[in-house]
Order: C-alpha cells, then structure tokens, then sequence
C-alpha cells in the first residue's frame, strides 16, 4: 500500500507531461496541417514516456532526475520544431544517442575510479581533442572551437567536459592538485587560444568548486578568484569580440540594429510574452538570430510566459540540488567529486546562457543544457547526467550492501 502511494502521484506527473507534449504539437499540427507535426504529437510523448518509465526498470537509474532530464530534452525538441522542423529532427537523433552515452556512463563510473592507466589515456585523448581545432578548426561567433569532419561540425570542448570532470575527480580524489591544476591550466590555455571564453568560464567555475571541496582551503579558492579576476581583465584587453559583448552588455540599445540587436530582440520578445506568453506558435521570437542556440531560452519565454520559464528555471535548480544531495551520500571521495563536479556544470552553464538571455550577465555562445540546438551539447550533457546517475546507482548499492550487512549480523546474535 505504502509503495502504490509513493508510486501514484509520479504516474501522475508523467501522465500530465505527455498530455502536455500531445497537445502542444497537435496545436502546432492545427496550424501548419502538416503530417510530421501529428507525427511528431504520437512520437515525443511516447519516447518521453518509455525512456521515463522503462529505462528504471532496466538500468540503475534516478527517476526524479531523468524524468526531469528527458522533460527538458522534450521541450528543446518541441521548440526546435516550432522554430526549424529539420533542427529538431536532428535534434531527436542526437537525443537518441545521448541516451546511449548516458546508459554508458551510468556503467562507466564504476570502472573510472580504480583504474589508473585509463585516466592516463583519458588524459591523452582530451588533450588530442583540444588541440584540434587550432589546427582544423573553423570559427563561429569569434571563436575558434568548431572541427568539421566529412560534414559533420562538433565542438571538441563539449565532449572534453565529460572527460575534465573524471581526470579531475581522480586527481583531487588523490590529492594531486598540482597534477589537477596542470591539466586545468592546459585546457583553459587552449581555450583562451581558441578564444572561446564562454566554455573556459565553465571550465573554470567548476575546477574551482572541485578543488575547494576536495581541499576545504579558502587559500585555493582566494587564489582562484583572484585568477578569474586576472583572466577576464586579460581577455577583456587581448579580445575585441569580449570588448563588444561587455558593452552591448551595458547598454544593448546603443547600436541595436547592429551588435547589440540579438540581445534587444530577446528583451523584446521576452516582454512580448509576459506571464502566460504569447501561445505556442504564436510569438515573435524567430527574429533573434541564433534563436534555436544561444537564445533559445528567449523563445521559451515569448511563446509559454515569465511562469513557465520560472518554471524551467526551477527544475535546473532541482537537477543541482539533487546532484550535490548525491555527492553528500558518497562514500568515496572520487565519486563525491565526480557527482559535485557534474552538478556544478550542468547548473553553472545554465546560469551563464539563462543570464545571458535576459541580459544579467554578458552573453557568451554557450547552449542551454539538453534544450539548445547541438549534437556535441546534448551528448556532453545527457553523458554528465549518466556520471551522475552512475554516482547515484552506486549510493544505492552502498546502502543496500550496509543493509544486508546489518541483516546479517542481526541473525548471527
């Protein structure tokens, strides 16, 4: 009785959200008449609702947080396909294997910790992938950190994420820190050459918060502090493209119809929208450019309201509080390290692009996580959140080895 209760109102919640993404796509359905859209209405809901519900069953796995992970991952494909049909398409593909990549990690996290020559090779492969785009790299938006292979564009950073947060929970887990900080130095040097500041930013925010609580010294995190500081002092005078974006910053409506017009457009569309928005399909926000990347928070606000952004605020905070309850349950400190990392990541990339929509902050060309257009994104994402839920599996395994434990030598007296 106790569990069918427990059970009950998570049905329901899950019920209420694939009603939500049936709906949403038939109203987009009624008004392009289009077969994919009612395609798109069957296919979404019922995706969210297998992955949901069956992945649990099958695999170690957190249900609060991949039921939010997968609501998130929805709403990015219903608004890519309200903005560009074929971006979500692809979109959907991309999710696809960022579940596999997740289903991966969840395993991954129990080979990583005591494994010393495949951190070593971890180590290897990151700094190969660095280093590509310096050499055959493209640029976008200032900076130089797109690689293009056989058509296929991807970010190397995106994927070196996943594989900073493991070396660096290892080498802090071992009180390495002049090993941990050397690396972190590398990738954020590489970064700075690539002059994609909004990744090295999350690079850095995160090594920070590793290295205190692998450290507790606030000598670190002064000096730490003291570095950023020194850092975007230095990029703000090396880089005329940070220069811009902190003015624009400042004051958007000095040169709104040139650099300053993304950022007016969503400040615009995001007053458009108000607290119930303007309707789905109903906004103005195709007008920002890079609306499905850098600005697709801003679409979320035109069309569904101030209300349901606060909303999907709230559930990136709840990813992060769940992720640090995880790391407090740790029994290990790498993988104490490994789920505070990831949680720090995932929250802090979220802040920079949310804060960068509604002009808080500078923006910077970074992706709302499992929500912007990206295959190299969603990849690195759904992949952290599976360290996180490896994290998690292996709580639980601690806790019923404890029990059984505890059974056992409660039968011996």
């Amino acid at each position: 009785m106790k569990n069918r209760r427990f059970r009950s109102p998570a049905r329901l919640l899950v019920a209420a959200i694939v009603l939500f993404l049936s709906s949403a796509f038939i109203l987009l359905g009624l008004k392009d008449l289009k077969p994919l859209t009612f395609i798109m209405a069957a296919g979404v809901p019922m995706v969210f609702y297998l992955t949901t519900v069956l992945i649990p069953r099958l695999f170690p796995a957190d249900r609060l947080m991949l039921a939010v992970v997968n609501f998130l991952c929805a709403i990015g494909i219903l608004v890519l396909y309200r903005m560009n049909p074929q971006q979500a398409l692809g979109q959907a593909l991309n999710y696809a294997a960022g579940m596999g990549a997740m289903l991966f990690f969840i395993y991954f996290v129990r080979l990583a910790q005591r494994r010393k020559p495949l951190v070593v090779l971890l180590i290897s492969a990151s700094a190969a992938l660095m280093v590509l785009p310096l050499i055959f790299g493209t640029e976008r938006n200032g900076a130089r950190a797109w690689v293009t292979v056989m058509g296929f564009g991807f970010q190397p950073s995106e994927l070196v994420k996943v594989l900073m947060l493991i070396i660096e929970a290892y080498l802090l887990s071992r009180r390495k820190i002049i090993a941990a900080a050397a690396y972190a130095g590398f990738c954020l040097l590489i970064l700075m050459l690539q002059k994609d500041l909004g990744t090295a930013l999350i690079y850095y925010g995160v090594i920070l918060v590793m290295v205190w609580a692998a450290t507790r010294s606030y000598l670190y995190l002064g000096l730490g502090f003291a570095g950023a500081a020194a850092g975007g002092i230095i990029g703000y005078n090396m880089f005329s493209h940070v220069k811009r974006r902190v003015a624009i910053w400042i004051n958007p409506w000095t040169d709104y119809e040139g650099s300053g017009y993304q950022i007016v457009q969503s400040l615009i569309a995001i007053v458009n929208g108000g607290l119930w928005g303007t309707g789905l399909g109903l906004g103005n926000a195709y007008v920002i450019p890079a609306n499905t990347t850098d600005f697709v928070y801003a679409i979320i606000l035109n069309e569904f309201g101030l209300i349901f952004g606060i909303c999907i605020l709230a559930m990136y905070i709840l990813l992060f509080l769940r992720g640090i309850s995880i790391a407090l349950r740790s029994g290990s400190r790498f993988n104490s390290l490994l789920a505070m990392g990831s949680s720090v990541l995932i929250a802090l990339q979220a802040f920079i692009i949310i804060g960068g929509n509604i002009n808080m902050i500078p923006l910077t060309g970074v992706t709302l996580p499992f929500i912007s257009y990206g295959g190299t994104s969603l990849l690195s994402s759904l992949s952290i959140m599976g360290i996180l839920q490896g994290v998690a599996s292996l709580n639980d395994r601690e806790v019923e080895e404890d029990r059984e434990l505890a059974m056992a030598q409660g039968g011996y007296q």
